[in-house]
This record gives structure tokens, sequence and C-alpha cells, in this order.
């Protein structure tokens, strides 16, 4: 539960700016009532005075901007999160490689280990970019987004 008298920091004011960008852009707001509110969102010192922003904004577009903004921050983060998990697979698949060229050298065995644990972390990785590929092929086929008020 937000509190009316609570500071707000610099990311939340970037947030209502873009709020406010894209209100206007939908058709909500004049250029004139856009440059007002944001110069009131970026001098906004408590939630109060950044609540005061959105006031006459449609609630139901709000919440589907708010919203909208909660999937794109954890879209980010499921793709940031693989990227790590493809890089320490990359860098590790690296590793073994190396060490069964060291020890086939080094003794003349050659046994091909490292594509058991390779294999095995790939199908790993495989499934943790799952989700990623399904959104991404789900909004390829989906088609451009639908126009909203404002937008002619």
């Amino acid at each position: 539960m937000t509190k009316p008298h609570e500071r707000v920091s610099h990311a939340e004011r970037e947030s209502a700016a873009r709020m406010l960008a894209d209100a206007t852009g939908a058709g909500y707001l004049t250029t004139e009532e856009f440059d007002g509110r944001v110069a009131v969102a970026y001098s906004a010192i408590t939630r109060a005075d950044l609540d005061r922003v959105a006031a006459e904004l449609p609630p139901e577009w709000v919440r589907g901007w708010e919203k909208s903004k909660r999937r794109a921050e954890r879209v980010f983060a499921q793709q940031a999160s693989a990227r790590r998990h493809l890089a320490a697979y990359v860098a590790g698949s690296g590793l073994m490689i190396t060490i069964w060229l060291v020890v086939g050298l080094a003794t003349g065995a050659w046994y091909p280990w490292p594509l058991w644990p390779i294999l095995g972390w790939g199908f790993g990785v495989y499934h943790h970019t799952k989700p990623l590929r399904q959104a991404r092929a789900l909004r390829a086929d989906a088609g451009p987004p639908p126009l909203s008020r404002g937008m002619l």
C-alpha cells in the first residue's frame, strides 16, 4: 500500500514521464497538457505529487499501461537471465573441451567425455529459453498492434 507522503525516486519520476508521453501519443493529453504535467512529474517530491499528473487519465488505461510495463520488465529480466545462463554454458563447455584436449594429449585417452555434460547442460539451456522463443513466435504471429485512440 502506498502512502501519499512517501518520497519518490528519480526512476519513478522517469516512469511517470514515460506514461505521460504514451498517454499523449494515445490522444489522452494535448502537447500543452503533456508539457505541464511532465514538469510537475519531474519536480514531484512525494507520491501525492506524482499521483496528480495522472489524475484525469482513464483508470483502465493507466492500469493497462502499468501491466504492460511490468510485463516488459519481466521479459527483460528473463532475457538477461537466459543470456547469463547461455554465457555460463559456453564458458563451461569450453573449459571441459580444453580439459579433454589436455588430458588426451598428455595420456592418449581420447574418450569424448565432455559430450555428456555438454548435452545435459544444453538441454537445460534449451528449456530455460523456451518461454522466450514461444513469446517471440506469438508476437510474430500476432501482427501489428491494433490502433488505439489518437493513433490515426
